[in-house]
């Protein structure tokens, strides 16, 4: 009987770092890792295995990493607004609400122009894959057209990506960017439809209520059931802010809570990813965790927007899903590196505030930005560490490459190497990247 496995496309030869379920850094030293045609890791062996593998693929092509080089797991945005990449870096003078009327809803409304949003889109793309972001879960807009070419664009440069055309058919600040209950529902039903129709292996669309307050509960019960009828994930916003929490309290009471509403709709899934959650409730985190819901953390965009900070231990404690986001533009930094840094700083003024909080360690943090954000998006079965059988979504991370931002003084063994990199490393040290096997960056013409 004939073989139809794969054939060996590549086999890297050095040290590989990732987390595991129970272990939240494993570091494997002098592995071996071998990619096959369709990009998925066939086997990870120790190095001394090489004569035993060797009768799979030519010995002569093994790549070897240098002993300042290491592999980890791309990085995964589970929370980022492609359509405000923009301005990133500007505009966090206000809190959520003001901020939102203020700056957000007057740029998205621009992205009716497809011209403006591919040049948007296609920058924020990049320079999200320049910094390890082989998974993103985006906001676009409420226009269906710039949505779609946002999932052209991430299939084009090889990112995986969730792609979510905003729905809002509530919008007193800004009335010329919203949509009627129609509008929204039919739209949604095509954007859903032509992305699908694209059969982009890496790209899918994701159900987009903006957040409670933009959407009538008639609109957020359609769009669960969208949801429903196409499998699909969902993401939106919960209890980011005070104002906001007390705005959905007026706006719906008859909910027992801002979870609640969306549990109501339907939108609370294994497939939901909610950003925020700062003010969340014990209650409402059982309720994420009776439903499989996840959050997802934006650390920069609490503080820069003055919403408040999330209790990340309370969250895991209630063993709910967590990744981290970048949350582009309320944060403004477009690195998950970024993210991880400022998860650990927010975990570290709680503890302050709190002797018996045990701020996140940086093997926490590292978890949290790969296998716990391919978790929280309900990928990992296909992406978030090096197991056999998934796909081959890495970073190729060298510390000493030429002008870059951190100085070696001494020979270091490789969890400090790791260390050093999360801490002090940016895109200079993120020599290739991978997803599914291909190399995304560098980019080629």
């Amino acid at each position: 009987m004939a073989d139809n496995k794969p054939g060996i496309r590549h086999v890297f030869r050095g040290t590989f770092v990732h987390s595991t379920p129970h272990c939240a850094l494993q570091i494997r030293e002098d592995a071996l890792l071998g990619v096959d045609t369709e990009g998925k890791i066939a086997f990870i062996e120790k190095g001394e295995d090489l004569d035993r593998l060797a009768t799979d693929f030519n010995s002569s092509n093994i790549i070897q990493l240098s002993k300042h080089e290491f592999f980890m797991p791309g990085l995964v945005d589970t929370h980022i607004h492609a359509s405000q990449y923009s301005y990133a870096g500007t505009a966090l003078d206000l809190p959520l609400l003001q901020w939102l009327n203020t700056y957000t809803f007057p740029v998205e409304a621009q992205f009716k122009d497809l011209d403006f949003a591919r040049k948007v889109y296609k920058q924020v793309v990049k320079r999200t894959l320049r910094n390890g972001t082989t998974t993103a879960c985006y906001f676009a807009t409420i226009h269906t057209d710039a949505s779609l070419l946002l999932g052209d664009i991430a299939n084009e440069f090889g990112q995986r990506a969730l792609v979510g055309k905003v729905c809002m058919d509530r919008n007193n600040s800004v009335k010329h960017y919203k949509e009627t209950f129609h509008e929204s529902q039919e739209e949604t039903c095509r954007f859903i439809a032509e992305l699908l129709n694209r059969k982009y292996r890496l790209v899918k669309p994701v159900v987009t209520p903006r957040f409670a307050p933009s959407c009538t509960g008639a609109l957020l019960g359609q769009l669960g059931a969208i949801a429903k009828n196409n499998n699909l994930h969902i993401q939106s916003h919960i209890s980011e802010n005070p104002e906001e929490v007390k705005l959905v309290k007026e706006m719906f009471p008859e909910s027992e809570s801002y979870t609640d509403i969306y549990y109501k709709y339907n939108l609370l899934t294994d497939k939901t990813i909610m950003a925020h959650g700062c003010y969340l409730s014990d209650e409402e985190l059982a309720l994420f965790r009776k439903t499989g819901a996840s959050l997802s953390h934006c650390p920069n965009s609490n503080i820069s927007l003055c919403s408040g900070i999330l209790n990340v231990r309370n969250v895991l404690k209630h063993k709910v899903k967590l990744g981290l986001g970048t949350d582009v533009a309320g944060g403004y930094s477009a690195s998950l590196l970024d993210a991880l840094r400022r998860a650990q700083d927010s975990s570290k003024v709680l503890a302050m505030q709190d002797p018996d909080l045990h701020p996140l360690t940086f093997e926490e943090a590292f978890r949290l930005a790969t296998l716990g954000g391919s978790q929280a998006l309900s990928l990992d079965d296909q992406t978030g560490n090096f197991e056999v059988g998934k796909d081959f979504d890495a970073l190729r991370v060298n510390l000493l490459v030429p002008d870059g931002p951190i100085d070696l003084i001494q020979s270091e063994e490789p969890k400090i190497l790791i260390e050093k990199f999360l801490n002090l490393g940016d895109d200079r040290n993120i020599v290739e990247v991978f997803v599914a096997g291909r190399r995304v960056v560098p980019f080629t013409d």
